[in-house]
């Protein structure tokens, strides 16, 4: 989730200022899709990103313009909202928020912040309100965090903005809870080798800028190297039987195929529910549905379009759906067909995951 452009800097003043009316973008959905807006940013934040979806209840990081390093000092907020989009609370973190995600074993909201450098990790307890903050030692590629996954009993952490090109330390680390530090072991290499999947090559990676994460419907982990406008999947991860994939990313343009950064992606998890997505520039989280979506889809804000499209996960091409925004982050898949387990823990990974923080409950 990469700190704004200097261009979308300035778009985002020029907005607040009035000196550019919201009707210059016009977002506009393509058809069938329907877009409507799930909040907008309540007053004295700006630039909400990542969104976490828990117990009917939605939650937004909202940067405001902080140093991504944390330097200044300041907190973050995140705001808990109903599915209604009315405002149920606020938590603030010291620091810069960037990766929001829910323990699926124990529904702890994990909340990572100071993605540049400095990073710590906030653990909150949403029905107490309780807050436990961790802290990270140095790290082994210069930088900070940036995004969180779990996957079994497994968290794993993108090691976002190496100092290093090529970036000889870890793009992607496993993480576990001691005391009140967060230990993390290395899983992937900046410049790890990988095979590209439109081309079916063995290539070289240079990861410079690991960034947003989420686990496709394989269980697969998909790390956004977000500036390098590529994807990488990694399935079974630390693990011998790592396995590597490359997928570069592009949209169709007038002149042919150009590539496109992109933040955020999401997996489509049943045909009943709806994206939401944030936009910083817009200061507004929207609301993209449909009256059936197609399980295992991808989307993604492409932030260098500025668009939100689906993502063909064989060439790499990015659909438009979305259009008229100003610097699309934060995305989820809401769920919301009725199955049997929904709202009840995973009894079977509570007990097995040991290294998971309980003293937040």
């Amino acid at each position: 989730m990469k700190k704004v452009t200097t261009l979308v800097f300035a778009l985002a003043v020029l907005t607040a200022s009035g000196l550019i009316a919201g009707s210059v973008f016009a977002q506009t959905a393509t058809v069938p899709y329907k877009l409507t807006v799930f909040a907008t940013a309540p007053k004295g934040l700006s630039a909400p990103d990542s969104i976490a979806v828990l117990d009917g209840h939605v939650f937004v990081g909202y940067g405001d313009g902080h140093l991504p390093d944390g330097s200044d000092g300041l907190s973050n907020q995140i705001v808990e909202y109903r599915m209604d989009g009315s405002v149920v609370r606020t938590y603030s973190v010291v620091g810069h928020n960037d990766g929001l995600k829910v323990d699926p074993v124990t529904h702890l909201l994990w909340v990572l912040q100071n993605e540049d450098a400095n990073a710590n990790l906030v653990i909150i307890n949403t029905e107490t309100q309780h807050q436990k903050l961790y802290t990270f030692g140095p790290t082994l590629h210069g930088g900070g965090y940036d995004d969180i996954v779990f996957r079994g009993c497994k968290v794993y952490i993108s090691a976002s903005n190496p100092k290093n090109n090529p970036n000889t330390g870890p793009a992607l680390v496993s993480a576990r809870l001691e005391g009140n530090l967060v230990e993390v072991v290395p899983v992937l290499a900046g410049e790890a080798s990988a095979i590209d999947i439109p081309t079916d090559a063995t290539v070289q990676l240079n990861l410079l800028d690991p960034d947003s994460m989420t686990l496709d419907p394989l269980g697969n982990i998909v790390l956004d190297s977000q500036g390098d406008d590529e994807l990488i999947i990694v399935s079974n991860p630390d693990s011998h039987n790592q396995r590597v994939l490359r997928l570069p990313l592009s949209y169709l343009t007038p002149g042919g195929p150009a590539p496109v950064e992109t933040d955020d992606t999401t997996f489509v998890t049943s045909s009943e529910g709806y994206i939401l997505f944030a936009d910083k520039v817009l200061n507004a989280v929207y609301k993209l549905s449909k009256n059936s979506f197609v399980p295992g889809t991808g989307y993604t804000a492409a932030d260098g379009g500025p668009f939100v499209g689906a993502l063909d996960m064989t060439t790499g091409v990015i659909t438009p759906i979305v259009t008229g925004l100003g610097n699309p982050g934060g995305m989820v898949f809401v769920d919301t067909s009725k199955h049997d387990h929904d709202d009840h823990r995973d009894e079977d990974h509570h007990d097995l995951c040991h290294d998971r923080d309980w003293d937040s409950h």
